[in-house]
């Protein structure tokens, strides 16, 4: 019997620091939350009204953004908001350039494929003579800006791009030339740019949109959208047989025949890939029939060419998404708020343990024995979440609820060490009730616990953000409080029970913590 409890007090403390040693030596911390860490936060609003697949959609590919950014452990979720709408929450710690990341991974317009109509010249608004006053020009702006947005008509004449100014080319790949006199259609020079944020609106009408670098055109008139970047399954940057980079494109199975629909009616001729009101690149077509991928080529770096293939391949939201809230956390803050948790922590356990001991005695040690045991297998435990697949981030809520634990811990004991003086008043020994008080005192030691999980779990469920980090932590301390009292505490107890000179010490025994008179340790 008694070895049996010291094996099992053994290979406790063997797992618990165990973990522990595992994670410090490979150099391993817990992954950090935004409030802890300091970085990007942004909630994301659908403009309309969509279903969960589709926000799912959206939060796979924001997450698929952040990783080809490099971004560590990012934390993209849905969450409930107002009505009825559920919201998509990127949390995004120790990022050192928010601006950067959110202007990447917040491109939140859909990708769609317009035909090229036409070049068009710069904007020309109202004008003054060459002699008006600064106010007047000024005011000229004004009117301009205020002016209605209007809908570009067609091009006119021989303006429009057509198959006729395709220029084939020995190697295979041709060009697209219009006459120089062609380029722009002057009567669209009256006519605005078309915002971004009327992209979506304008989706079966002409948009005019600036024209990607050296197209000979200042801006581009777009036709109605043809298909949308949901046609495309996978894109990459790649080295063709001339050497120039490519960009190579996979089509769903769905998209394979939408392209090559597209492609009929744009052969020889220019389709723009236009992504939140920009026009990301507008290459010839050159074959009416792909085989289920398709190849973009031109003037491309390897660096614009990966920056290419990312935009087609995380660009395609199911859905329009508006900015509901973003917020900034500095590292200072963070990291003020980190040493503030910790100094609670540590505060709150030295209190714990001094009262312990000094109320229990030897039974104290247990305490803190039993409270350190299990700070360094949740610690352990914790790391190895955090440094693997499941991603877990220890945010300041989850150290709020690791802090509650404490006190949930410590109630086991003095559960515990609470029936032993029961068990003592009734005339049994110390060594008889630490076995049988034990068992009394476990059953309402899982009774209390199951509370505690139960809450953890209904919390875990029906809330959102940080309240399920403090959730988690609370259920995974309980959890773990409830095999640490049956294969670390009882045993140790039960040892130290036992043997006399734990039990008979003048200042520290088990018979004074337990506030007996005539301390008898049994047969």
């Amino acid at each position: 019997m008694t070895r049996r409890l010291a094996t099992s007090v053994l290979l406790t403390c063997v797992a618990c620091f165990g973990i522990l040693g595992l994670v410090l030596g490979l150099g391993w911390s817990p992954k950090l939350g935004l409030d802890l860490q300091g970085g990007l936060s942004v909630v994301y609003q659908p403009v309309h009204k969509v279903s969960t697949s589709q926000l799912q959609t959206v939060v796979n590919i924001m997450t698929n953004r952040a990783n080809a950014l490099g971004v560590s452990q990012p934390n993209i979720t849905t969450q409930s908001g107002v009505g009825g709408k559920d919201d998509v929450v990127v949390q995004l710690p120790g990022v050192k350039d928010p601006q950067r990341v959110l202007s990447t991974i917040g491109t939140t317009a859909q990708l769609y494929f317009r035909p090229v109509l036409c070049g068009a010249p710069p904007y020309v608004g109202p004008t003054v003579s060459g002699k008006a006053s600064a106010t007047a020009r000024k005011a000229a702006a004004a009117i301009a800006k205020a002016l209605p947005y209007r809908v570009p008509p067609a091009c006119t004449g021989a303006y429009s791009y057509t198959s006729a100014y395709y220029v084939a080319s020995g190697s295979g790949q041709g060009g697209y030339q219009p006459p120089a006199q062609y380029i722009e259609d002057p009567a669209l020079a009256s006519y605005r740019s078309t915002p971004a944020s009327l992209d979506e609106r304008y989706r079966n009408q002409n948009v005019l949109f600036t024209a990607p670098g050296g197209t000979g055109a200042a801006r581009y008139l777009l036709g109605p959208v043809q298909a949308t970047g949901s046609i495309i399954k996978s894109a990459f940057a790649g080295l063709a047989s001339n050497g120039q980079y490519v960009v190579d494109m996979n089509l769903t199975s769905s998209g394979s025949g939408v392209f090559n629909q597209m492609a009929a009616k744009n052969y020889q001729a220019l389709l723009a890939n236009d992504l939140d009101g920009r026009i990301i690149s507008a290459p010839v077509i050159e074959s009416s029939s792909f085989n289920g991928s398709a190849q973009i080529s031109g003037s491309f770096t390897q660096a614009s060419a990966n920056k290419l293939a990312t935009e087609l391949s995380y660009g395609a939201f199911p859905v329009n998404l508006s900015v509901l809230t973003s917020t900034t956390v500095s590292p200072s803050l963070g990291k003020s708020s980190l040493n503030a948790g910790l100094a609670a922590g540590l505060l709150g356990l030295a209190l714990v343990m001094i009262y312990t001991i000094v109320y229990y005695r030897a039974l104290g040690i247990v305490v803190v024995l039993g409270l350190v045991t299990t700070a360094a297998f949740l610690y352990g435990l914790i790391t190895v979440l955090g440094n693997t697949s499941t991603g877990l981030t220890l945010d300041l809520s989850g150290v709020t609820g690791l802090i509650v634990s404490v006190g949930i811990t410590v109630d086991s004991y003095v559960v515990y060490f609470e029936r032993l003086k029961d068990e003592v008043r009734a005339g049994r020994s110390v060594r008889a009730s630490v076995d049988k008080g034990f068992r009394s005192a476990y059953r309402t030691i899982l009774s209390a616990d199951a509370v505690s999980l139960i809450g953890a779990l209904v919390l875990w469920l029906l809330s959102v953000g940080n309240v399920r980090g403090f959730a988690f932590m609370l259920g995974l301390s309980t959890l773990v409080d409830i095999v640490t009292a049956y294969v670390f505490t009882r045993p140790l107890v039960i040892l130290l029970g036992r043997n006399r000179i734990f039990t008979e010490a003048r200042h520290l025994g088990v018979a004074r913590g337990l506030a007996l008179r005539s301390p008898e340790v049994g047969p």
